[in-house]
């Protein structure tokens, strides 16, 4: 008895040979449609302190809290503090678009609307490097909003509040994109654990609140998107 496969009278196709498939499972068509795709590693954050070095304390005698660094110099300006951020925040994310839900009933069944747009928090890991300067600028930061000793602080969000940016660098070291983070400030500076067994180097995540946050395409050759805001 003949094979009907063979005869092709009841042949079944592979779907792997049908039309367009095949192109498709090409590896050069797949690197000509992407060119390039975008690295996670290639990125930089820069933070913008706010200006509290020398301003008011927050305390009702208006103290002032300068402070001095190591040999009895003046302790780090905000320029100093933005610069270092730019090498020592080691991770960080672009952010979530989020819009809330409400959801209506009717005759059971439930209509889905847009809800609210609402905006997550924003974690930052940074290298802890062995003059804690970023550490300690936004220890100190905290501590303008809510002082450690007196429960005082800063009552105008303004001066407590600052901006933040997030970079997404092309290869070449171009800007395919940038998120600006409008007027953040921190929540929790994470702690440091110590240990006798512990090697490599010490690091700290910090959670930053955000008003919200605009999008712009970036300079680079390669740049996409629009702008949102």
């Amino acid at each position: 008895m003949s094979d009907p496969i063979r005869r092709g009278g009841n042949r079944r196709r592979n779907p792997a040979r049908q039309e367009g498939t095949e192109t498709s499972l090409s590896i050069m068509n797949f690197r000509n449609q992407i060119q390039d795709l975008a690295r996670p590693n290639l990125f930089q954050v820069s933070l913008d302190f706010p200006d509290i070095d020398g301003g008011d304390s927050g305390r009702p005698d208006g103290g002032r809290d300068r402070g001095r660094g190591r040999n009895g110099r003046r302790g780090r300006n905000r320029n100093q503090d933005r610069n270092l951020s730019t090498f020592l925040v080691k991770a960080a994310n672009l952010p979530a678009s989020t819009i809330g839900v409400i959801e209506v009933p009717f005759r059971g069944r439930v209509l889905k609307i847009a809800g609210d747009r609402t905006f997550d928090s924003w974690t930052v890991t940074v290298l802890n490097d062995t003059d804690f300067s970023i550490r300690s600028a936004f220890e100190r930061w905290m501590n303008t909003i809510n002082r450690v000793s007196d429960n005082t602080g800063l009552v105008n969000p303004a001066d407590y509040q600052a901006d933040a940016y997030v970079y997404q660098l092309d290869r070449d070291g171009s800007v395919l994109r940038s998120y600006r983070f409008y007027d953040v400030f921190p929540t929790q500076v994470a702690p440091i654990e110590l240990s006798y067994d512990a090697q490599g180097i010490q690091e700290f995540t910090v959670e930053l609140q955000v008003q919200w946050w605009e999008a712009a395409k970036g300079t680079g050759a390669n740049a996409g998107g629009e702008d949102i805001n």
